[in-house]
């Protein structure tokens, strides 16, 4: 029975980590983006009761080696490093939109980012987001990756 109490704690830290998690909003996994083209990219982050303060993301672009895109956490084996190419690494303040009535998003904040332009046609890349956040009041720290399947029209 002493093991209970542990499970329990185990348990909560991980539905914590889930309620604090980031969403790509935007662009779909699957979409076509072009070399040198601004893009803009969703992030959001749903609501949680567990108190938190943002303290940055790195949005980034991962080639990959086949049409199917490591998960950023994997090391990519390119000169790029394993976040690839840096396209936005600084602070992160998700809003909700002004829109009344309310269009019933998360709180998100759009990124304007443009692709590099040495892709090529038919080039496959995940669009990256690496999440740092403070959990609790601890606090402890949240460290998370996303990403999305793209492929360069």
């Amino acid at each position: 029975m002493r093991l209970l109490p542990l499970i329990l704690s185990a348990a909560s830290l991980v539905a914590l980590t889930f309620a604090q998690g980031i969403d790509i909003g935007a662009p779909l996994a699957g979409s076509a983006i072009l070399p040198g083209q601004n893009l803009t990219v969703e992030v959001d982050r749903p609501n949680s009761l567990t108190g938190s303060e943002e303290v940055a993301i790195v949005i980034s672009i991962v080639p990959c080696e086949t049409s199917t895109c490591n998960s950023p956490t994997e090391d990519i084996s390119t000169n790029l490093g394993p976040l690839g190419v840096i396209l936005y690494n600084g602070p992160y303040n998700p809003q909700y939109d002004s829109v009344s009535p309310p269009d019933h998003k998360p709180p998100h904040q759009n990124f304007t980012v443009q692709v590099p332009s040495w892709y090529r046609s038919g080039d496959s890349v995940a669009l990256a987001v690496t999440h740092i956040s403070l959990v609790s009041a601890g606090p402890w720290v949240l460290l998370e990756f996303k990403n999305v399947s793209l492929v360069v029209d």
